[in-house]
């Protein structure tokens, strides 16, 4: 029986190689490879449309950024600059004019030195109000918004034709028509070649590394990925998920065995991170492997909270649950426990206005499921028509999975169904009991089936 973190599944596909170093090329050679030809079809014209409408959307935008980075500030300064140039020299004027007179009656200036300062301010006057006239005439807003709109223009106007002379339009189809590069293992050797010399040059680089490791675990070169995350684990602080993958590697590298240096290694990932997932199956692993059950069943225990009870690993940790705690001889007694502390019991029967819609021998469902909206039962009886009414008694003991159970619940939604197929999922026609939410170790429930599914 598979166990969650065994050392010596082969763990082929686990780990994608970085697409630093060979993206999905190992896969490619496994598959063979097919002609260019082979692979064009329907798609290829849509690839090179899709490129074509890109390239055209977002040579426009830039064009657009491009005109209005130009075109605002011509208008806006049409508009704006020559106004307050104006009245900032006025304003400067009007204070000269000012002093002057305060020298005057404070003795500083004779009236003479006055009456000359006076008329030299009044020609710098009219010769401001000239030169602006002037400039007014240049820069009229309306001049301002004319050159705006040639410019406005010109840019998308001349940026189109300079492509249309110097770009190269079938780039982009032929860009878009290659297929995707693929590698030789011969060019994925070299590769990794070149990253392991990079390392050596440079061994302070973490990431680089990491990489390493990662890609010589696929390529199944066992020792040198442990190697390598031997590097990477002395370069970076504590790390759960770092010391986890040097711990696998190790253990692969030396038979599939997680026994010795592997396990030490995965005690320091757990001191970072007590629920670390990876560390606690290997653990479990390797203390069922030793015949060590009980503290197998522990780890694994502490893995089950942190996985979902329906995904793939979730069931893999509840099967070698199971088969632990038949090995340490905890079975018969657990499940004594659990039925006493974790049930929920009552009676079902039949609306007496809705018995003549039901057969004796249609199946009767009672279960009871997760309150967040989970559909799978958490436990379920079957009985019959002929049978009702009834007493019931749900508890972990009729589980669907072992992962996923009564006891594990505080409160649950409790259903009863009549199916004249006996199918497991709700049909048109079934009879019904109105779903209620209920205490886990509640008892002298009632169910009374008095609805039919439209």
């Amino acid at each position: 029986m598979a166990r969650p973190g065994a050392a010596a599944d082969p763990r082929c596909g686990d780990v994608a190689p970085d697409p630093e170093i060979a993206p999905r090329a190992t896969c490619r050679h496994a598959a063979g490879r097919r002609s260019a030809s082979s692979r064009r079809g329907p798609a290829h014209g849509r690839r090179t449309e899709i490129a074509l409408t890109a390239f055209y959307l977002v040579a426009a935008l830039l064009a657009l950024i491009a005109v209005a980075w130009i075109a605002v500030p011509l208008v806006r300064s049409a508009r704006a600059a020559q106004p307050r140039r104006a009245a900032a020299n006025l304003a400067i004027l009007k204070d000269q004019l000012a002093e002057l007179e305060a020298d005057l009656r404070a003795g500083t200036l004779s009236a003479e030195q006055y009456e000359q300062a006076r008329l030299e301010l009044e020609r710098r006057v009219l010769e401001e109000v000239a030169q602006e006239r002037e400039t007014e005439v240049r820069g009229h807003p309306a001049l301002g918004r004319v050159t705006a709109i040639a410019v406005a223009l010109a840019v998308p106007l001349g940026a189109a034709l300079l492509y249309a002379q110097l770009g190269n339009p079938a780039a982009i189809v032929q860009q878009a028509a290659e297929p995707p590069h693929e590698f030789t293992p011969e060019q994925i050797e070299q590769m990794v070649a070149q990253l392991a010399e990079r390392m050596r040059a440079n061994p302070e680089d973490p990431r680089g590394w990491a990489i390493l490791g990662r890609t010589y675990y696929v390529m199944q070169r066992y020792q040198e990925a442990a190697e390598a995350y031997a590097e990477l684990v002395k370069r970076i602080p504590p790390d759960a998920d770092a010391l986890a993958d040097y711990a696998d590697a190790l253990a692969m590298a030396q038979g599939r065995s997680l026994a010795g240096k592997p396990m030490e290694i995965l005690r320091q990932a757990l001191a970072v991170d007590p629920d670390h997932w990876k560390s606690l199956a290997m653990a479990g692993t390797e203390a069922f492997e030793r015949g060590d059950y009980r503290t197998a069943i522990g780890y694994w225990e502490r893995l089950q909270k942190q996985v979902p009870a329906d995904s793939e690993i979730g069931r893999q940790v509840a099967a070698s649950l199971t088969e632990a705690r038949q090995r340490a001889g905890l079975s018969q007694s657990a499940k004594a426990e659990q039925a006493a502390g974790a049930s929920v019991s009552g009676t079902v029967r039949l609306a007496p206005e809705i018995a003549a819609k039901a057969d004796p021998a249609d199946t009767v469902f009672v279960y009871a499921r997760p309150v967040d909206g989970t559909m799978m039962p958490l436990a379920i009886v079957r009985l019959q028509v002929k049978d009702l009414p009834a007493t019931f008694t749900l508890d972990d003991t009729q589980a669907m999975t072992p992962g996923a159970r009564l006891s594990q619940h505080a409160r649950v939604e409790l259903v009863a169904r009549v199916s004249k197929t006996g199918s497991a999922t709700v049909q048109s026609g079934d009879l019904v009991a109105a779903a209620r939410e209920v205490k886990v170790g509640s008892s002298g429930l009632s169910l009374v089936i008095d609805t039919q599914v439209p």
